[in-house]
C-alpha cells in the first residue's frame, strides 16, 4: 500500500520512527510529512532514512507535481502519530496551513490518527468536542493510552505503541477481493546450478519480489503456490505465515521447471517471477576443483543453455490460462528497454511480461524495484516504480485487465 504517514510536535515522535520502520518493512511504500514542529523532536535524515523517500514539510517543494495533492490522491491509508490537540483542532477546523493539512484535506483515503498529549488536554472539552467531529467525519482514533507522561504525570493522554497503531490502521484499509477464487502459481528467487559440490552458477536474486507477489495476491483472495529457489534470509518469514499460500523449494533450473509444471497443471496464472540461470556447468565435477587440477593460473568452464521454463509453460498452458514472464535487463535506456521487453514477450509466447532494469545497486536485493509491463500482443500496459508490494499489486493490476479483456 502507499502509505502517508504525518507526525506532528509532540515527544512520542520519537515512536513514530518504529512505527514507520514496521510498515517499510512490511513492504508498504511509506511517505512521511512531519510538521516544522516535529522536526525538532526528530529530524528530517531521520525520516528520509527510515521511509527511504525524500521529506519535506512545505507546499512550496515540488510545485509542479502538486505535491500535497499528489501524496493525498495516491494515499491507500494516512495515519497521523503523535496527533496533538493542536492537530486535531486544525484537522477539525479544516486548517491547511502546512503540507500534513493539505494532505489531509485532499485525500479520500482512511484516515488514522493516535492522539499523545497531557491528560489535562485530552480531558477539555475542547478536544473533546474535535474529537468527536473528526470520528463524525470518518477519522479513526487509535488511543490515547493511560500511562506515564512527559513531565512525571500520569493518566490518558500516552500515544499508543507502534504495533498497536499499526494493527488498528491497516484494519481499516478496504480488503480487495478482486483475486478470490483463482488458483495462482508464483515463483521466486534465484536458481543455483552446480560446477562441483561447493561452487555453482547463480545470481543475485533476493526473492523479494516474487515473495511480494504470493502475498499480494493472497491478500487479495487467490490461493497461492509459491515455488522458491533460493532466497534471502528472512524473505520467506511472512509470506510463510498466509493462510493462502503453500511454499515448495527448487534449487536448480531442472528442479523448478518440474514444480512449475506441476502447479501450473491446476493454476489460473502463473508468475514466473524467479531470476532463472541461463546457462550451467557442462560437466559438474563429483569433487571439488582444485588449483592443482588446474594445473596454471587459467580455468576453462564450458557452459550450455538451460532449459527456457517460461516458454515452456506458456506452450503448454490451458484455455483461458495466464503466463507472466519477468525479466531483469541493465538497459539504461527506457526506450529500449520497452523494445527489448516487447520482444522477448512474442519470442516467448506468454501474456504478460515485466521488465525491471537491475545493476550493480538496482532490481536484485534492494527493497525498491521499476518495472515495465507489456503483453504479448505488443502493448505497454503499465509502468510502476516504489516497494515491491506496490509493484506486486501492480502486477495483478495488469493480470487483471488482460484477463478481463480477454
Amino acid at each position: 500500500m502507499f502509505i502517508v504517514v504525518g507526525v506532528t510536535g509532540g515527544i512520542a515522535a520519537y515512536k513514530t520512527v518504529h512505527l514507520v520502520r514496521l510498515l517499510v518493512t512490511a513492504g508498504h511504500e511509506v511517505h512521511v510529512i512531519p510538521t516544522e514542529d516535529a522536526l525538532r523532536f526528530v529530524g528530517l535524515t531521520t525520516w528520509e532514512a527510515i521511509s527511504r523517500h525524500p521529506v519535506t514539510t512545505s507546499v512550496h517543494e515540488d510545485v509542479a507535481e502538486v505535491r500535497h495533492v499528489a501524496l493525498g490522491r495516491r494515499a491507500d491509508l494516512v495515519i497521523v502519530a503523535p496527533a496533538t490537540a493542536h492537530t486535531l483542532a486544525s484537522m477539525a477546523a479544516g486548517l491547511a496551513s502546512d503540507l500534513l493539512g493539505t494532505t489531509l484535506l485532499a485525500t479520500s483515503a482512511p484516515v488514522v490518527v493516535a492522539p499523545a498529549m497531557h491528560s489535562g488536554m485530552w480531558a477539555h472539552p475542547a478536544t473533546r468536542a474535535n474529537v468527536a467531529t473528526l470520528r463524525s467525519r470518518g477519522v479513526h482514533v487509535v488511543g490515547p493510552d493511560d500511562g506515564a507522561l512527559t513531565g512525571g504525570d500520569s493518566g490518558p493522554g500516552r500515544m499508543s505503541e507502534p504495533e498497536t497503531i499499526v494493527a488498528a490502521a491497516l484494519a481499516v484499509v478496504p480488503a480487495r477481493s478482486d483475486l478470490t477464487g483463482l488458483e495462482v502459481a508464483v515463483s521466486a528467487g534465484g536458481t543455483r546450478e552446480p560446477i562441483d559440490p561447493v561452487r555453482f552458477v547463480g545470481n543475485r536474486s533476493s526473492g523479494r519480489q516474487g515473495a511480494a507477489l504470493a502475498a499480494a495476491a493472497a491478500d487479495r483472495g487467490a490461493d497461492v503456490t509459491l515455488v522458491a529457489a533460493h532466497v534471502d534470509d528472512g524473505v520467506l518469514a511472512e509470506v510463510s505465515r498466509h493462510p493462502r499460500v503453500r511454499i515448495r523449494r527448487a534449487g536448480t533450473v531442472d528442479e523448478l521447471a518440474a514444480a512449475m509444471a506441476e502447479v501450473a497443471g491446476v493454476a489460473d496464472v502463473v508468475v514466473m517471477a524467479a531470476a532463472v540461470s541461463d546457462y550451467r556447468a557442462a560437466e559438474v565435477s563429483e569433487r571439488k576443483l582444485s588449483k592443482e587440477d588446474a594445473g596454471g593460473d587459467e580455468v576453462t568452464l564450458r557452459l550450455v543453455r538451460t532449459p527456457d521454463i517460461v516458454a515452456g509453460l506458456a506452450d503448454r498452458r490451458r484455455p483461458g490460462q495466464t503466463v507472466v514472464a519477468f525479466a531483469a535487463e541493465t538497459e539504461a535506456d527506457p526506450d529500449a528497454l520497452v523494445d527489448r521487453a516487447l520482444r522477448k514477450a512474442a519470442r516467448k509466447g506468454v501474456d504478460l511480461l515485466v521488465a525491471n532494469r537491475v545493476g550493480w545497486t538496482a532490481g536484485f536485493g534492494s527493497s525498491e524495484n521499476a518495472v515495465v509491463i507489456v503483453s504479448g500482443a505488443g502493448d505497454v500496459l503499465a509502468r510502476a516504480e516504489g516497494g515491491k508490494r506496490e509493484v506486486a499489486d501492480s502486477v495483478w493490476d495488469a493480470v487483471l485487465s488482460a484477463r478481463l479483456q480477454r
